[in-house]
């Protein structure tokens, strides 16, 4: 039988030690179950229920635990991000502040080679399986991880209160709770890394508007980019918390995945409030004509649709001119406050992409998920890409034809001047610096070359 005695846990009161085989007196956290063999191996209890999966050649266990096969990817970009942290700095202490079953500790241990990883979670049902899975990782005279079984922001709270910071912090948790956000900054280096997520596709698709505005004092209207916001609002939230503690963020990169869904963000902290509320402004969507607008929180209250001005400009009647405006109105809808600006740095995704190529992970013509997925951010980098993205069948509705080829519509706007990317969020969409209405063209050009041939 395992017991907890609290005037051996040092420094926190609810650190799991099970029978550690090696303990150094001079370490700041107490070894949980480390083997220092280098032959042995962690051996499970036959007697309760495992279930044994494997990710880039690890080999663990998930229990009882909570445990996504899709999650891979997520888990993949941040170990290399922790990995290229690592590189530049040189040491590497992460906080795991939800380890589930551990995984995420443990592919940080391994293949980011952190020094120390601090696994929580909540649930003490989860003890065994996460000790025995970070069992695989040998340590020295000093302990390379420790486990505890707190709530999140206790053990973040603690850790700040106790000067001791982390240098990257990941919190993936369940929904649109924000309450790790003020906890997790202060746990933090300044210059550290805060991986952060929502599972909440209900709010980024503007149903929960006032939960959006709670959790992360947004208010999110129905939008045809609605995964995009998820991200956005997640970014945003995160740049007011840590407006008010003195700190600025920035996102290195943005990832969204269908299943789930999961909007998960990593984002850079530093001292420092961002300057002016560049990129936390709010973002308009014309029902009408279909185009999106960039506000400042200076421009509240004369917000219109260049759709409304060319009307206006045809009008001799005044009643006419209130109607038009009457119409408008209803059209346009308004979220925000929310991030505004890029999604993605364009170098920091260069050498993510770099490393993946070297661990064989892309490259080479690997066709893998995650070669795509960070070609396709570094495309979406493009500082001249506004916000959000237009969908084709949106565009095809609009222009009477039938959906164009993305390919095509591609071309052709990088022919005309345009920028233009995939988006890795909606596999039929594009993100483009051309207007609805200059796609609705396009794609009615595309169809009649195609009708004439």
């Amino acid at each position: 039988m395992i017991t907890l005695t609290p005037k051996t846990l040092s420094p926190f009161s609810f650190l799991c030690n099970p029978i550690p085989k090696h303990q150094n007196q001079n370490s700041k956290y107490t070894i949980v179950t480390q083997y220092s063999d280098s032959n042995s191996k962690p051996t499970f209890n036959s007697n309760c229920e495992s279930e044994f999966q494997t990710e880039r050649g690890l080999k663990f266990d998930i229990g009882e635990t909570f445990f996504r096969h899709e999650s891979a990817t997520g888990r993949d970009l941040g170990v290399l991000a922790a990995a290229l942290y690592k590189r530049s700095k040189g040491k590497l202490r992460v906080l795991d502040a939800l380890c589930g079953c551990g995984i995420r500790s443990l592919r940080y241990l391994i293949e980011a080679e952190a020094d120390f990883v601090l696994a929580n979670d909540a649930n003490d049902d989860n003890r065994k399986v996460i000790t025995e899975n970070l069992s695989q990782v040998e340590s020295g005279d000093d302990p390379r991880w420790a486990v505890t079984l707190s709530d999140a922001n206790r053990i973040m709270t603690e850790c700040y209160l106790k000067r001791d910071f982390f240098d990257l912090i990941d919190i993936d948790s369940f929904g649109s709770d924000s309450s790790f956000l003020r906890s997790a900054i202060n746990a933090l280096k300044l210059d550290g890394l805060l991986y952060v997520t929502s599972t909440d596709g209900f709010s980024s698709g503007g149903r929960r508007p006032q939960q959006t505005l709670a959790a992360y004092g947004a208010y999110v209207r129905p939008m045809p980019y609605s995964n995009e916001l998820g991200l956005r609002m997640l970014i945003g939230g995160a740049v007011r918390v840590a407006s008010v503690l003195g700190y600025r963020v920035t996102p290195l990169f943005s990832y969204y995945s269908y299943h789930g869904p999961i909007f998960r963000v990593m984002l850079r902290v530093n001292r420092g409030k961002l300057p002016d509320n560049r990129n936390y402004g709010f973002i308009s969507y014309c029902h009408n004509c279909g185009s999106s607008q960039e506000y400042s929180w200076a421009e509240l209250g004369r917000m219109s649709c260049p759709c409304s001005d060319s009307k206006v400009q045809g009008c001799v009647s005044s009643l006419k001119l209130a109607l038009i405006h009457v119409v408008v109105s209803k059209s346009l809808i308004v979220s925000g406050p929310l991030w505004t600006g890029p999604l993605h740095d364009t170098i920091y995704i260069t050498e993510m992409l770099h490393l993946a190529e070297e661990w064989g992970w892309a490259g080479s013509g690997s066709g893998t998920d995650l070669d795509k997925l960070l070609n396709q951010m570094v495309a979406e980098s493009d500082p001249r890409l506004p916000f959000g993205y237009t969908k084709l069948d949106e565009v095809a509705s609009r222009a009477k034809v039938n959906s164009p080829p993305l390919r095509a519509v591609m071309s052709t706007l990088e022919k005309e001047g345009y920028a233009a990317s995939r988006s890795h969020i909606e596999s039929n969409a594009i993100k483009t610096n051309c207007s609805m209405a200059g796609c609705i063209r396009i794609a009615k050009q595309l169809q009649q070359c195609s009708s004439a041939e």
